[in-house]
């Protein structure tokens, strides 16, 4: 660090102070807070989970406790109270630390607790992101992208424009947290980033008149069976532009949905199996991760994970190395499914179309099909108290 202003050595001006500890504001604080803390929970009998490090467990015969630390927000929970008042206690003594009780508040995103379930939502995120683009009296629409979307290379927004885009979309990433029926329109927003067209800030309107009408809703998290199984699907060549596949995935745990992404696949596929075959691979991988996970909380994954497809022959060749001609030249890695199968962590099973949940991240659908499949997906409403503001940010005049 320089020499502060009034404390300069005259002996030594050009010289920099070697700190003994951290301050704040530098870029290393946050990993050694993480370091310190962590380092009094191990001292406690914590054990650092190898599928998440942010996450800290303690088994003691019966005795359960978790912490998940987002830097200075930590979340506990267990199955032992004396042994969460000590702890709690412990880290008062040590640590500057507000108890503040049962959740219903966490890094913008609200919990409501009811009788059968847990709601989580981020409307009070969502209202003050529609405040932000000026845009919270617009009339709502039932589906946040048409079902033909037009792409026009004409029309480049002007740079105040452009601004405001890649402010809102960039807002629209964290919505998604909660929102998985807005994945995929904020995945095809992403990808123009860095120059929006006119259509784009269309499709941007579009979204934000969605998220209008459906301000409360969230994902439900109910008790029940706690059975992994997952979904992946992929269009082909459904990018008009450079005419790449985009892969969708989701995960449910029961009748809850843990998990799902969007991703545009990275090189071009020579037919639909090959595109189905690709987006298997990329599920397989975050299933092995969420049954490490799994593991760690005591929940069985003995028996394989089913991984629903609804490609009868992306299915053959992920069980058996068929079509040799035809896809001998794809990747290496894309074969790791063949090893995930013969190893009994995952069974890929077939799924009619229609039944296909992950069909709602790949493609624009009709508002019938959308609604149907959002759902099948859980997501529901709850009115739930508004708190909490995100970052203010001063944006171009009205957009409707």
């Amino acid at each position: 660090m320089a020499q502060p202003q009034g404390f300069v050595d005259p002996s030594f001006p050009d010289y920099v102070c070697l700190l003994q500890k951290s301050i704040y504001g530098l870029k290393q604080s946050p990993t050694k807070w993480f370091e310190i803390f962590s380092t009094y929970l191990l001292k406690f009998g914590f054990t650092h989970s190898t599928a998440d490090p942010s996450l800290l467990l303690y088994c003691n015969n019966s005795i359960t406790i978790y912490i998940l630390v987002y830097v200075d927000d930590i979340l506990l929970t267990g199955n032992h109270d004396p042994t969460i008042e000590k702890l709690m206690l412990g880290l008062s003594n040590e640590f500057h630390m507000k108890n503040l009780g049962q959740i219903s508040y966490f890094l913008g995103i609200q919990m409501l607790h009811t009788a059968d379930r847990l709601h989580l939502s981020q409307s009070s995120y969502a209202r003050d992101l529609l405040t932000h683009a000026r845009i919270s009296d617009c009339k709502p629409i039932s589906s946040p992208i048409p079902t033909k979307v037009l792409t026009s290379l004409d029309h480049i927004l002007v740079p105040t424009e452009a601004k405001q885009f890649r402010h809102l979309v960039g807002s629209l990433q964290y919505l998604t947290i909660t929102r998985p029926d807005i994945v995929y329109t904020v995945n095809k927003l992403c990808q123009h980033m860095y120059q929006p067209l006119e259509d784009d800030f269309k499709l941007l309107k579009r979204l934000l008149r969605y998220i209008k009408g459906t301000l409360f809703f969230g994902l439900p998290i109910r008790s029940g069976s706690l059975e992994l199984l997952a979904y992946s699907d992929s269009d082909w060549a459904g990018d008009p532009i450079d005419r790449k596949s985009t892969l969708g995935y989701c995960a449910f745990l029961g009748d809850t949905l843990i998990s799902w992404f969007v991703k545009k696949q990275k090189t071009l596929a020579r037919s639909s199996i090959e595109a189905e075959y690709r987006a298997l691979t990329t599920a397989a991988t975050d299933l092995i991760w969420l049954r490490r996970l799994l593991d760690e909380f005591h929940i069985s994954t003995s028996q394989p994970t089913v991984l629903f497809c609804d490609n009868i022959s992306a299915i053959a060749l992920a069980n058996n190395p068929i079509f040799h001609p035809r896809t001998k030249h794809i990747e290496i890695n894309f074969h790791f499914i063949r090893d995930c199968i013969k190893n009994q962590v995952l069974k890929i099973t077939h799924v009619y179309t229609e039944d296909q949940l992950a069909d709602l991240f790949t493609k624009s659908l009709s508002i019938p099909q959308f609604a149907q499949l959002r759902n099948k997906l859980t997501l529901a409403e709850a009115h739930v108290s508004l708190r909490g503001r995100i970052k203010q940010t001063t944006f171009s005049p009205a957009m409707c």
